[in-house]
C-alpha cells in the first residue's frame, strides 16, 4: 500500500507530508492493528511491560494528538513530544531535508509544539479514552529555547504531566535547541538529573526517567556521563539522537544544511555508542537503542551492542507504516532459526562472547 502512495507522498515537501501523515492517524483511516504479541518479544525492563521491542521515537508526534493511531501500526511502545512549557513554533521553514539515495533526514526544527497545556489536554483524553491499552506510552521532556534555567523547565513538565506517563524521556540532546547539548557535561548532568529524579519520585506513578544523549561523544565523555548515570541510578538512556556529523557520500547541497542528521548513515555510530556506553556501565542500565533501523539485522545489532528496545522514526518515512509488524515479524522468525527463546538473550550479546574469548585466551596463555 505505502509503495503506492509513496511517490505522491515525496512529491510534498517534509514538513507538508508529516502534518499530513499526522491528520490522517487522527481520523483513524489507516486501519489498526494491534502490536504483535508472541512471548518471545516481550519484555519487562524498568518496570514496565513491552509487548515487542519496536518503539516509535520521539519527534514524531509533538503533541500527543495521534497516539492512538500510532499504536495501530503495530508498535510496541510510543515516545511523544518534545514537549515544551510553552508554545513555542521552532526554528525558521524550511528546516526538514530528505535525501532520498542514502535514505537520510536532516532536520533543524527546533522543538515546535503547542505547549505543556495542550499537550496535558490530549494525553488526558487519550488515557481516559484507552485505558485498557496495554501499549506503554512515554512522554519526552524538553526545555523553551528562552529558558536560562533548564531545570525549572524539565521540573514543571515532571509536575504536570509525569502522571500520564509509563516513562519520561529527558532531552538534552538535540542539536537545534542553543546550549541543550551542554547539559549533557558531566559537572552540569549530575546535578540536573539527580533533581530530576527526585522530581519524578514525589509522583504517585514515580515513572522511570530515561535520558537520551548525541552519538557525538568522544570516549572520555562517554565513560564521564557512565559514570553520572551510574551514580544518579538513571532508570534508562535512549541511545543516540541525531549527529552533527556529514559523511563524505552526502551531496554537498544536502549536507551544508544545518541541523541533525538522522536514517542509516547514522547507524554505525549509534551502535558504537550503545556498545560503549553497555560496556561502561556493565550492561545495568536498559538502553533504548535508535539511529538507522529499519531492518530485522539493524535491530539484532542495536540488542547485540547492548540495546533492549529499538526505537524508530526516519526508517518509517522511507518504508512506511507497516515496517513495525514487519519487524517483529522478522524478529521471531530470527529467533526461531538461532534457537533463541527470547529478545533479552540477545542483549549484549556481542560483549559476552568477547569476554568468553578474553578468558578462553587468557586461559591458554
Amino acid at each position: 500500500m505505502y509503495g503506492l502512495i509513496k511517490p505522491f507522498v515525496f512529491q510534498l515537501k517534509p514538513e507538508t507530508a508529516h502534518k499530513l501523515t499526522i491528520k490522517v492517524l487522527k481520523m483513524g483511516v489507516i486501519p489498526k492493528k494491534n502490536a504483535m504479541k508472541d512471548s518471545r518479544l516481550e519484555s519487562n525492563l524498568m518496570g514496565v511491560s513491552f509487548p515487542n521491542p519496536i518503539g516509535l521515537a520521539a519527534g514524531f508526534d509533538k503533541n500527543a494528538e495521534a497516539i492512538s493511531g500510532i499504536i495501530g501500526m503495530g508498535f510496541g511502545f510510543v515516545e511523544v513530544g518534545t514537549v515544551t512549557p510553552k508554545a513555542q513554533v521552532g526554528n525558521p521553514t524550511p528546516r526538514v531535508f530528505r535525501h532520498v539515495a542514502t535514505k537520510s533526514v536532516i532536520n533543524r526544527m527546533g522543538f515546535p509544539n503547542e505547549g505543556v497545556a495542550v499537550f496535558k489536554e490530549n494525553i488526558q483524553k487519550f488515557r481516559g479514552k484507552s485505558s485498557s491499552v496495554n501499549v506503554p506510552v512515554g512522554l519526552n521532556i524538553g526545555m523553551n529555547k528562552d529558558q536560562i534555567e533548564p531545570e525549572k523547565d524539565y521540573r514543571l513538565l515532571i509536575q504536570e504531566v509525569g502522571q500520564y506517563a509509563d516513562y519520561l524521556t529527558v532531552n538534552v540532546s538535540s542539536p537545534n535547541t542553543p546550549g541543550l547539548r551542554n547539559l549533557q557535561n558531566p559537572e552540569f548532568l549530575e546535578p540536573f538529573l539527580t533533581a530530576l529524579m527526585e522530581e519524578k519520585g514525589a509522583l504517585e506513578n514515580n515513572p522511570p526517567l530515561l535520558v537520551k544523549l548525541a552519538p557525538d561523544l568522544d570516549d572520555g565523555q562517554i565513560k564521564a556521563i557512565a559514570k553520572v548515570l551510574l551514580r544518579v541510578k538513571i532508570d534508562g538512556v535512549i541511545l543516540t539522537n541525531t549527529t552533527l556529523d556529514r559523511p563524505d557520500v552526502l551531496p554537498d547541497a544536502f549536507a551544508n544544511e544545518k541541523g541533525g542528521l538522522s536514517g542509516a548513515l547514522v547507524k554505525d555510530k549509534s551502535t558504537m555508542v550503545i556498545s560503549k556506553f553497555y560496556k561502561e556501565t556493565n550492561g545495568t542500565i536498559p538502553i533504548v537503542g535508535i539511529g538507522g533501523v529499519s531492518s530485522v539485522e539493524d535491530v539484532i545489532e542495536k540488542m547485540r551492542a547492548g540495546a533492549s528496545l529499538v526505537q524508530i522514526y526516519t526508517g518509517l518515512i522511507y518504508h512506511g507504516p507497516d515496517l513495525p509488524r514487519a519487524l517483529c515479524k522478522k524478529i521471531v522468525e530470527f529467533l526461531e532459526q538461532n534457537g533463541y527463546n527470547n529478545i533479552s538473550e540477545l542483549v549484549g550479546e556481542d560483549h559476552k562472547k568477547n569476554n568468553e574469548q578474553d578468558g578462553t585466551n587468557s586461559s591458554a596463555a
